[in-house]
């Protein structure tokens, strides 16, 4: 995997450094941490019972079914970063039947991945890219207690330390790098965001939800104006259940090219139009990172 894009953001022209990280254009992962799921993991709670019956009727038949249309990533977290991305959506949970504080992450089905081991892989990449920005939206939070969330929060602090962004200022690349700020966490969770500085409220992201190609484009096009579109195609139980032979990855893999095309016209910067996050799935697999991040060459327009 080549690691082209490792230091994109230090290598952003000088003129940049000064934009708003929100007027910028960053590359994300939709569901980063799919490329670990567990294939004896149990079905997440909050699937339908009809699924957790089937499962348990024919798991043989079924699981290997939910593995391949949960699976949206390839890489593992330390070669996404050296792709370029850098807003992940980390999607944790705690398991009914787990251990008290392992947090795993959820798509359907769980990971082997732990939280903590991958903030962990998070901070020691970032030692050795002192000028790189992640943003890390945490969400979804199935099966946590109040007492987890405190957990979790530690948990973060202890990792990023010093690293991380407190809410409520609007950066640049120059003001976060004079700061040291690296990190900024998006916790989807408005008591844990109002007890602690260091985390910033969820962003607001529109995922397509679509199966075919031309409807996620259409409602990109509607909800653009968001500014943070998310270019993935989604399964539905009904799809999954008539198509028990294919993968998000074979959906998705041929649609890449049209979404590129759609990439490419976009343009970041202040306007209600601009976009500013553009997450994909199976990163890595064509241009996507960089198209994305070449959308900020737009921004020396003037």
């Amino acid at each position: 995997m080549s690691a082209t894009n490792a230091q994109w953001m230090s290598e952003l022209p000088p003129k940049l450094w000064d934009i708003p990280l929100h007027h910028l254009s960053i590359p994300g992962s939709h569901d980063t941490m799919t490329y670990c799921l567990n294939k004896k993991s149990p079905i997440s709670q909050n699937q339908s019972k009809l699924l957790q019956v089937l499962n348990k009727v024919f798991p043989c038949i079924i699981h290997p079914v939910i593995l391949k249309w949960s699976t949206t990533q390839a890489l593992n977290i330390t070669e996404q970063l050296d792709a370029g991305i850098r807003y992940f959506d980390l999607r944790i949970a705690h398991m009914i039947d787990g251990s008290e504080k392992n947090l795993h992450f959820v798509h359907l089905i769980y990971t082997t991945a732990l939280v903590e081991d991958t903030l962990t892989d998070i901070s020691e990449w970032l030692q050795n890219h002192p000028k790189e920005v992640v943003i890390l939206a945490c969400r979804n939070f199935e099966g946590m207690t109040d007492e987890l969330h405190q957990y979790l929060v530690t948990c973060i602090k202890n990792i990023f330390g010093k690293t991380l962004c407190p809410r409520g200022e609007l950066l640049t690349l120059k003001q976060l790098w004079r700061h040291g700020y690296r990190v900024i966490v998006s916790y989807e969770n408005e008591s844990a965001v109002h007890s602690h500085k260091e985390l910033w409220p969820g962003i607001p992201y529109w995922w397509g939800n679509k199966v075919k190609t031309d409807d996620l484009i259409c409602f990109l096009e509607s909800m653009k104006e968001s500014g943070r579109p998310g270019i993935n195609l989604t399964e539905n139980f009904q799809y999954i259940m008539a198509h028990p032979s294919g993968s998000l990855k074979k959906m998705t893999l041929p649609s890449l090219p049209y979404l590129d095309a759609w990439v490419q016209k976009q343009c970041p910067g202040p306007g209600t139009k601009c976009t500013n996050i553009i997450a994909g799935d199976f990163i890595g697999s064509d241009s996507f990172v960089s198209d994305v991040i070449a959308l900020n060459q737009k921004l020396l327009i003037e």
